[in-house]
């Protein structure tokens, strides 16, 4: 049920995801891309080595780049991480009555620390920050706590992960039902997720377990055989080691295999953004369409009321749980 606007609730609902920039320009990215890339828990050089590194030759060669491919998915309410973020809150606050749901994102606007002072101002005494990361990550979730730890004169709870929540779990296999029973299925369904150095998951990041655990869950659900599916990592950036099998790399396997129509999927996104537009139904649908065959990219969950509906309940049990 909506709440009543004039009512003042002590208990609070943050959604939070990675980041945007403000706009498709240079500028916006640079400054989108030194908070993000200065952070220790995603580059975890020193900093005395990184930070003359990332704002002197990095970020002045790398804004100009980016901010066209921005440009290319941007959307008229923002980008479409900032705008399905947005909708995934409102429609989640339509599942409570007598909470606040609100969205926060960790790197850019609105940041998890204004909102959450801002909740402190409002007498909220509660606030449930819930990271919209499937799957646990000191890159990520961590990131995250870091800044609800600093929350001052409000008590707060972070839910770790939820990648094997059933009803998470039913809403991503759904939305791959419906596309397949709308475009007819492909000959392999492709589960493709964000990548993390090998050197992060070598010191017992969990990341990489829980994405296998919640593409098979997602298979399962789908009823798929395993010859049916495959999993693989996206978005590698610098020059070490990267989990693999490499998206890339799997869609060159596929091809030679003679898969000719492949779905893909990222339900380690709990929104579209550049990595998932731009990187998989661009990028990587032109280099499996110079190898012969055609990818489908199957959008993430977004703003869709299964979405809500399933992060709802999820929230919901942990505010039982709390109380």
């Amino acid at each position: 049920m909506p709440m009543d606007i004039n009512e003042k609730p002590d208990t609070a609902i943050v959604v939070v995801n990675l980041g945007t920039p403000d706009a498709p320009t240079a500028p916006a990215v640079r400054r989108y891309l030194d908070e993000f890339l200065s952070d220790r828990r995603v580059v975890s050089l020193p900093r005395w080595l990184w930070l003359p590194l990332l704002r002197g030759v990095i970020l002045p060669l790398r804004a100009p780049k980016v901010a066209p491919k921005y440009a290319s998915v941007w959307m008229e309410g923002g980008s479409p991480l900032a705008v399905h973020t947005r909708g995934l809150a409102v429609r989640m606050q339509e599942e409570f009555d007598g909470v606040r749901v609100l969205h926060a994102m960790r790197y850019g606007n609105p940041s998890l620390a204004s909102v959450l002072a801002q909740l402190r101002e409002d007498g909220v005494r509660r606030a449930l920050v819930l990271p919209l990361y499937p799957q646990y990550s000191t890159t990520t979730t961590a990131a995250v706590g870091d800044v609800a730890a600093r929350a001052d004169g409000l008590q707060v709870r972070l839910l770790n992960d939820y990648h094997a929540d059933a009803g998470w779990v039913e809403a991503v296999a759904a939305s791959i039902r419906t596309h397949r029973e709308r475009h007819g299925s492909g000959e392999h369904l492709l589960f493709s997720f964000h990548g993390l150095p090998q050197r992060v998951a070598d010191a017992g990041d969990p990341y990489p377990r829980q994405c296998e655990a919640s593409a098979a869950a997602i298979a399962a659900a789908l009823g798929l055989s395993p010859e049916e599916w495959s999993l693989s990592y996206q978005s590698r950036f610098g020059r070490e080691r990267w989990l693999e099998p490499a998206t890339d790399a799997t869609l060159d396997a596929l091809a030679e295999r003679g898969v000719r129509t492949l779905d893909v999927v990222a339900p380690g996104f709990a929104a579209d953004c550049l990595e998932t537009l731009e990187e998989v139904a661009i990028m990587l649908a032109e280099q499996f369409h110079e190898r012969g065959g055609t990818l489908r990219y199957i959008p993430c969950l977004n703003d869709s009321p299964g979405h809500a509906r399933a992060l709802a309940a999820i929230a919901r049990r942990e505010l039982t749980a709390w109380s």
